[in-house]
């Protein structure tokens, strides 16, 4: 809806003051999920084009692009029609077509996808240079929690098309990652039930995450877990007395935060759905 791709059925969207319908020319940088690129087009007449559609005065262009193309590493790749690119090289060129120019809003869905690692550190090396300016905004779509957790300053989690997070990464850290994650894995399931019992005697508050052939995942409220000696004097009881292979106990990754809150707020649709599934009506003579 802000690039104006899907018509806005309530609300409104402004840039800068401005309807987003209609942008300035330069106004917005897009990077959309599927690359705009014309097959036939090399990477430099792409840059050229997007130059001109931007205003930019043609000294200022060729600056520019050889600025991007270096930083990019496209340089190597500016005589290369689009449809000879790699996946991960055409995804770097559509990225770089979205901050020439320097929009003063960037949309950005999934723009490293494909991307190898040393060119995902270019990508958000341009990034971070990008956003040094405070009269710039910009959106960055992603499922890659180390890409979110390198280049946001705020997050929101989106489940099913509903926010359920808004905010700072050390706030949901703090809200939502503070608990310790224990995972155990078995050489006989047959005992499974009596681990979850004493499992629960070592921590009360246990809540089991996952359980599968062998491997049974526990979430454990901090104040259950420390001192993190007498836990892990005890976990190691529990290995000698119900031959474990091997358990690890450890404080929520930020992935594993993503996780739950995933998890949580799709067992909540599941419940609403089910609760819903039946229609009652009275019943008339």
């Amino acid at each position: 809806m802000i690039s104006g791709g899907v018509a806005v059925t309530a609300g409104e969207v402004l840039l800068r003051g401005r309807d987003a319908a209609t942008p300035c020319p330069g106004a917005l940088g897009w990077c959309p999920q599927q690359n705009p690129l014309w097959p036939h087009l090399t990477v430099l007449q792409h840059l050229e084009a997007f130059a001109a559609v931007r205003g930019m005065m043609e000294k200022d262009a060729a600056l520019a692009i050889s600025c991007i193309g270096k930083a990019l590493d496209l340089l190597k790749h500016f005589k290369t029609p689009a449809r000879s690119l790699s996946a991960g090289e055409a995804r770097t060129l559509s990225f770089a077509l979205s901050i020439l120019g320097d929009p003063a809003v960037m949309l950005w869905d999934e723009p490293s996808v494909s991307v190898d690692p040393q060119g995902q550190r270019r990508m958000w090396k341009m990034i971070q240079a990008s956003m040094k300016s405070k009269e710039r905004a910009a959106l960055l779509c992603t499922q890659s929690l180390e890409e979110a957790a390198a280049m946001c300053d705020r997050v929101a989690i989106l489940v099913s098309g509903r926010l359920w997070y808004i905010g700072s990464l050390e706030d949901l850290k703090s809200k939502f990652g503070t608990s310790y994650r224990l995972e155990v894995k078995m050489a006989d399931m047959g005992r499974s039930d009596a681990l979850h019992t004493e499992i629960l005697n070592l921590f009360p508050h246990a809540a089991r995450q996952e359980r599968t052939c062998s491997l049974l995942t526990y979430k454990i409220p901090t104040a259950d877990a420390l001192p993190l000696s007498r836990s892990f004097s005890r976990l190691e009881a529990a290995k000698r007395n119900f031959k474990l292979e091997e358990y690890s106990l450890s404080l929520n990754t930020l992935h594993q935060v993503f996780v739950d809150i995933t998890r949580d707020a799709e067992e909540h649709d599941l419940e609403v759905a089910s609760n819903g599934a039946v229609e009652q009506r009275a019943l008339h003579p």
